[in-house]
């Protein structure tokens, strides 16, 4: 088996190597026909890799289908398919290809988020206002505390953090990294999950968005310091609420036209997608061209969408796109970027080790303690718990513009990769434990997708 992969990739690497840079880095520049070709060839292996890797997480692992993607993204990486054949993995994803796979990959996460606002309930967020707040809240100032007591630590460890970097720099972007949401993932996981309805499903999705672009507001800040300038902060953080607020005073009363020619046509016309595509791609460029993030922009703007038919529509005409050809690009952009052989001493593992339990503790914790405190049941808490808890591949957005604005080394960078994965595969089975199983026993949820439940039903 080993001598036929070994064949295989050699072959593939040959190939490749034919259209663009040889493998060994011969001087030669890429021609449009070099991109394509590679950028087709790309997509074919990333969606095959998420779909394998997807279902056999659902089936050994009980893991979403959005986890097994993850894990895809990281194997197409140099951890795995890059350390047991270096030279065909540079030749499928070569550098100078990874501007198009991460264009692709920014078009396929704010298009899912897009579809993720589509399908919020604003009546359950209302109901939910004050616990969503509360959890939200906790879920960002405890990790900040968390951050403050272990920095200290980690600044003595050399290489961990950029040489130079204040204290207050370090534990500001730390915390960030351990506030963090995985937002996408969230979604992916309560939409696989039957929550997306749910009262449980809108508070954690809503607290998470907070907590992710409170992350990113101070993210925003970190980089002011680091020679960017104040204005960097003020035009994030400014320019996110003013487009919120304008979108709460206007936003479902400018959108309804579009419900409404859908509704009278009794579907969507190419017209109205297209102007819907359109209205899509400006905000998330608004939201990233501030410095936030362009997955913001489709999510906000999908809030406000008319519901009806107009969402029905939308979703046959483009989830099915964004989900399958689309998501798994940015999944596998984040991968090509992780390296798992960086934590490579004992020394190492336990700082690693105490970075995730510390993380943990900081959401897990912190946000079950808030729901319990605004008086979610003990069972709801666990779950919004469990949930909050997932970081996914929103904290290697955020480390890895840390590790190119030089606040914090590979070594660290590594470390929080690690933190990611774990954190990440424990919320789908820990939310099955704590709250899904005796929801599905009692029939508040259906059966999980994918199962054999699922499938009979």
């Amino acid at each position: 088996m080993q001598s036929v992969m070994d064949s295989f990739w050699s072959t593939l690497g040959n190939v490749l190597s034919a259209h663009g840079p040889a493998v060994a880095g011969a001087a030669r520049s890429y021609a449009p026909g070099d991109f394509s070709i590679h950028f087709f060839l790309q997509l074919a292996v990333i969606i095959f890799a998420c779909r394998v890797v997807g279902w056999a997480g659902q089936k050994f692992l009980a893991q979403p289908q959005v986890v097994g993607e993850m894990i895809a993204g990281v194997i197409l990486g140099p951890s795995l398919i890059g350390l047991l054949w270096p030279d065909a993995q540079a030749a499928l994803f070569p550098k100078e290809t990874k501007n198009v796979l991460y264009a692709g990959s920014q078009l396929g996460v704010a298009l899912y988020m897009f579809m993720v606002g589509l399908k919020l309930r604003l009546d359950h967020f209302q109901s939910k206002a004050r616990s969503a707040a509360a959890v939200s809240a906790a879920g960002v100032i405890t990790p900040f505390l968390i951050a403050a007591a272990i920095t200290p630590f980690l600044l003595k460890v050399p290489g961990l953090f950029a040489a130079g970097i204040s204290q207050a720099n370090a534990t500001l972007f730390l915390g960030a990294c351990i506030a963090l949401t995985a937002f996408p993932m969230l979604a992916r996981i309560i939409n696989e999950r039957g929550l997306s309805d749910s009262a449980l499903g809108t508070l954690s999705l809503t607290a998470g968005a907070f907590d992710d672009a409170a992350s990113w507001c101070v993210l925003a800040v970190v980089l002011a310091t680091f020679g960017a300038g104040p204005g960097v902060a003020v035009l994030a953080i400014g320019g996110a609420v003013l487009y919120a607020i304008f979108l709460i005073l206007f936003g479902r009363q400018l959108l309804a036209p579009l419900g409404r020619a859908v509704e009278a046509k009794g579907e969507m016309s190419m017209t109205v997608l297209a102007i819907t595509l359109m209205l899509f791609c400006l905000s998330a460029f608004f939201m990233d061209a501030i410095g936030i993030h362009g997955i913001f922009g489709g999510f906000i703007l999908g809030v406000f969408m008319p519901r009806g038919l107009f969402v029905e529509e939308l979703k046959k005409k483009v989830e099915p796109v964004a989900v399958v050809l689309l998501l798994p690009m940015f999944f596998t952009y984040s991968g090509l970027n992780t390296r798992m052989d960086m934590v490579n001493s004992p020394a190492l593992l336990l700082i690693a080790a105490g970075v995730l339990v510390a993380s943990i503790a900081a959401k897990f914790g912190a946000c079950y303690v808030a729901a319990r405190v605004m008086g979610e049941d003990n069972r709801t808490a666990l779950g919004i718990g469990a949930l909050m808890n997932s970081r996914g591949l929103m904290e290697l957005i955020i480390i890895n513009i840390g590790l190119q604005k030089g606040v914090i080394g590979p070594t660290l960078f590594s470390i929080l990769v690690l933190m990611a994965i774990v954190t990440t595969m424990m919320a789908s089975p820990l939310f099955e434990i704590v709250y899904g199983r005796k929801a599905r026993e009692t029939g508040e949820l259906g059966a999980v997708p994918g199962t054999l439940a699922a499938q009979s039903a």
